[in-house]
């Protein structure tokens, strides 16, 4: 990148989440990431450009050093800082700011720093050869976390029967989120089942929230779109898949035709998904178990006959498996971490200067990957204990919060690929990449955070799910933080 000929007009918008604001380049398979701040503070930044460095450099260092070694080389793609021109940042954020959602206007580009991550553009595959009716797909997957809480810490036996996602869509409903319940449970599609993840992946498609986007040629296709009905934009969205599946016009029509079409690209989804590259060269069809009772959701709504077939078994080294993995370092879940997180805090209030040997803010090096594999077992009662569960939890964090790139280019028969690159569930023959992206550290702060977010959902969900039972307790469906008790003299 020739940072000092960046032309705006080469760039165009590509999408954003709450944190980041991503353009892509209109021709080379590259993307920019920028930060965003209030709006109100683009004027008067709290942050230096210094500070916004260190920002992305973390990002960049938490994702190789760190998260690269638990997820593996091929899936992450950690990109670098740049230092871009304040002109050319200024103009682009002008050009992008009609295409940005409104609802996510209250915050804006950093436009005062000049740096950014620059990635390769995942939705693409730059390598394959395709036609021009054929561009290539690329599925986005938020896919949450995949497992049951096992800790012995857990106080509310729901927590280790109904999983986290299921419980906080009920919350999500009632706080105006979203107008619809999603039907989507992580644990069926890491259930490693066939059958489950094709429903899972089904319930995605049918309410996407933010857990699912499908690009074509780089251009977003399918998303939330909470305003229409699911049928309208599957119908829309088999239009856009029909060449890929039966490029053949008029082989199939009508209803059948979006059925179908979903259905096989549900089919290719699955089979990439559980694909290894490993066991594709060497033919080793190693598992990775967890037991039924992590692996299965009564908030589900598959048959208790198909959980029960279906326990959680994933190819060793499929891009579940390592999410799932990583994951799993959260084994106390947040009520056995919080008392931990205490602990550090309350060293660090005696010994402030020790905050920099822990690395409580970074850097993410070896040192501190060193600190998140060597952690003892067992609770001895000391701080470097305590830090070192609370750097797994944040690893865990970042993996029940990624994103799963699946990017797809139809191939002829005549075109020689890889093993490990090319996949064929269905009648299209495919290339594939895997890639997982948002691996930005989680927050040490936000532990307190997310002990009440914990206690709020659960609350919340048995609450709803007693008012559903009794009908005369549907006035006590409240949020408890905001009920107050008025005592009446009699």
């Amino acid at each position: 990148m020739e940072v000092d000929k960046m032309d705006e007009n080469e760039w165009k918008y590509h999408g954003e989440g709450n944190k980041s604001l991503v353009i892509s380049h209109v021709q080379h398979s590259q993307v920019l990431r920028f930060l965003k701040y209030p709006a109100e503070e683009i004027e008067n930044p709290r942050q230096t450009s210094e500070e916004a460095f260190q920002q992305i450099q973390n990002i960049v260092d938490f994702s190789k050093n760190v998260m690269k070694p638990f997820l593996g080389e091929k899936y992450v793609h950690h990109g670098e800082a740049v230092k871009l021109p304040l002109d050319f940042v200024r103009q682009l954020s002008s050009k992008v700011q009609q295409k940005r959602p409104e609802s996510r206007c209250d915050k804006m580009m950093d436009t005062f720093s000049g740096y950014a991550l620059c990635l390769p553009n995942l939705t693409k595959l730059p390598d394959c050869h395709f036609s021009e009716n054929r561009s290539p797909l690329c599925i986005e997957i938020k896919p949450k976390c995949g497992f049951l809480p096992f800790s012995r810490h857990v106080t509310k036996e729901i927590k280790h029967k109904v999983c986290r996602f299921c419980m906080h869509q009920h919350l999500k409903l009632a706080n105006g989120k979203w107008k619809r319940l999603s039907k989507y449970c992580p644990l069926d599609l890491f259930s490693g089942n066939k059958q489950r993840m094709y429903f899972a992946i089904k319930h995605l498609l049918e309410e996407a929230q933010n857990n699912l986007k499908i690009f074509k040629n780089g251009e977003l296709i399918y998303s939330c779109k909470d305003d229409k009905d699911h049928l309208q934009d599957l119908n829309e969205l088999a239009q856009h898949l029909k060449p890929y599946f039966y490029p053949a016009n008029g082989l199939i029509n009508g209803h059948q035709s979006t059925k179908a079409i979903v259905s096989e690209l549900i089919q290719v989804i699955t089979a990439v998904l559980l694909s290894s590259s490993d066991s594709c060269r060497t033919g080793d069809n190693r598992k990775v178990h967890t037991s039924e009772g992590r692996g299965c959701c009564e908030a589900s709504l598959l048959h208790r006959d198909m959980h029960r077939k279906g326990n959680t078994c994933l190819p060793k080294d499929c891009v579940l498996s390592k999410i799932l993995q990583a994951q799993m370092l959260d084994n106390l879940d947040i009520e056995g971490l919080y008392p931990l997180y205490k602990r550090v805090e309350q060293y660090l209030e005696e010994f402030p200067k020790e905050r920099s040997r822990l690395q409580i803010d970074g850097p993410y090096d070896e040192s501190f990957l060193e600190k998140v594999r060597n952690c003892p077992s067992e609770d001895d009662g000391t701080v470097e204990y305590a830090v070192g569960k609370v750097h797994q939890y944040r690893v865990a964090m970042t993996a029940k919060d990624c994103s799963i790139m699946i990017a797809l280019a139809p191939c002829g028969e005549d075109e020689l690929l890889e093993p490990s690159l090319e996949i064929q569930p269905s009648k299209t023959r495919f290339a594939y990449a895997v890639s997982i992206l948002d691996l930005d550290p989680k927050p040490y702060e936000n532990i307190p955070q997310q002990y009440k977010l914990d206690t709020k959902i659960v609350n919340y969900y048995l609450k709803s799910t007693q008012a559903r039972e009794d009908p005369s307790a549907q006035n006590l469906l409240l949020d408890s933080e905001a009920c107050t008790l008025l005592f009446h003299p009699v």
